[in-house]
């Protein structure tokens, strides 16, 4: 395994981070324990979920399930220093009841989250407490607050976002160093080939301020998994899929080729394309089956050539470059 500092801190994660997200909805307890292991066993020490995973919202109720942070915590109370291996991550904004104070980044939601989170875990502390949205509603003084008091009570060690744009990076530094506060060490951004719209300006600032960036959705939903092999199978099979398949044929055909010729699966390619950024610090893989897990490891060993770089991103263009210089002289 590859380790890399979670950006500016001295903590090192492994380079592939496992995603949680399936545990308790796609993915049973005992399926979950068994990738969990795989995980710890493969050297991957970064396990990120987040408080309303392992279902779906209920549509009544409007609330997340909790699920996959209980199957966490379980796998964790078996002991054996699994909780010491780990950098725990887990996220906070999401609506987690029906009153009114049950969603978002409001102080009292925070330490309330917080506690939950870390009952569902079975821990006393959480290594990377992620906002998973930003709240336009509640001040910078307010939420920095709130995170300085979780972290001078041992509650939560750092502090990361998810969903930001670059803006609101520069204004959540910018309110954190007016308090001597260390602020947020990384961002959780949609980030694969096929949507590279956080190279206009999420990139620059994380590079500029020195936080890690940890893509989700890697693989774009299966759409870069070789997705016109496996056209029929899973999540492709659903009509809404099959219709983003048709959208992008024309370059899945190019990508898919391309990949062919260089003798790697396209879902290795797309992950090492990410991993070759050196801005990034982790790439979050969510597998449904242990053995999902152990085909990701292989992007790890993939070098992508210059020739090839450029002509992933002739099939797959960015934005053309960072703003302003993207859209202007």
């Amino acid at each position: 395994m590859q380790y890399a500092h979670l950006g500016r801190t001295g903590l090192k994660v492994s380079r592939l981070a496992l995603g949680t997200m399936n545990f308790g909805d796609a993915t049973d307890e005992a399926a979950s324990f068994k990738i969990m292991d795989s995980a710890l066993e493969a050297g991957i020490n970064l396990f990120d979920t987040a408080d309303v995973y392992g279902g779906p919202q209920s549509p009544d109720m409007e609330q997340g399930y909790g699920l996959s942070e209980e199957i966490i915590g379980r796998w964790l109370a078996q002991g054996g220093g699994r909780r010491e291996q780990i950098v725990l991550a887990t996220k906070v904004y999401q609506p987690m009841g029906t009153g009114p104070n049950d969603k978002y980044l409001s102080a009292y939601k925070i330490r309330k989250a917080a506690e939950d989170s870390l009952r569902r875990l079975q821990t006393d502390h959480i290594d990377l407490y992620q906002m998973h949205h930003i709240d336009r509603s509640t001040p910078w003084e307010e939420i920095w607050q709130a995170m300085e008091q979780l972290v001078r009570e041992g509650k939560v060690i750092y502090v990361g976002s998810s969903n930001f744009a670059g803006w609101q990076i520069a204004t959540a530094q910018n309110a954190a160093a007016s308090r001597s506060f260390l602020g947020l060490v990384s961002e959780q951004s949609l980030y694969n080939l096929s949507a590279r719209t956080i190279e206009l300006e999420v990139i620059p600032a994380l590079r500029h301020y020195g936080l890690g960036l940890i893509p989700w959705s890697p693989l774009g939903g299966g759409l870069l998994g070789g997705a016109l092999k496996k056209a029929q199978e899973g999540r492709r099979a659903k009509p809404q899929m099959q219709d983003i398949i048709e959208r992008y044929r024309s370059q899945l055909e190019a990508y898919e080729a391309l990949c062919a010729e260089i003798g790697e699966q396209p879902a290795d390619v797309a992950l090492a394309w990410l991993l070759h950024n050196p801005v990034l610090t982790a790439t979050i893989v969510g597998p449904r089956t242990p053995e999902q897990l152990a085909t990701s490891r292989r992007a790890l060993d993939v070098h992508l050539s210059k020739e090839t770089l450029d002509k992933l991103d002739e099939i797959w263009p960015g934005p053309g470059g960072e703003a302003p210089e993207a859209y202007a002289w």
